[in-house]
């Protein structure tokens, strides 16, 4: 992946939650409650895993349910 697609879907990501009236903090906080302490995660870990392309769609979908939305795909 080009890091124009990366930073496409980072901004992509971050826009959706902007647009839903929350912020990364606060999507980290909903995601924590939910794991065990082991599996727990910081802003900066997501924020470092969107701009790398790094991060997991579980993490994405997680994500998608907290603000409001469900990943639904579509054939081109």
């Amino acid at each position: 992946m080009s890091d124009e697609q990366i930073n496409i879907i980072r901004n992509e990501v971050k826009s959706y939650i902007a647009q839903s009236g929350y912020t990364l903090t606060y999507i980290v906080e909903q995601m924590n409650k939910s794991r065990d302490e082991q599996h727990k995660t910081t802003t900066q870990n997501i924020s470092n895993k969107l701009s790398r392309g790094t991060i997991k769609y579980s993490e994405i979908k997680e994500i998608a349910d907290i603000i409001g939305y469900k990943i639904i795909w579509t054939k081109e």
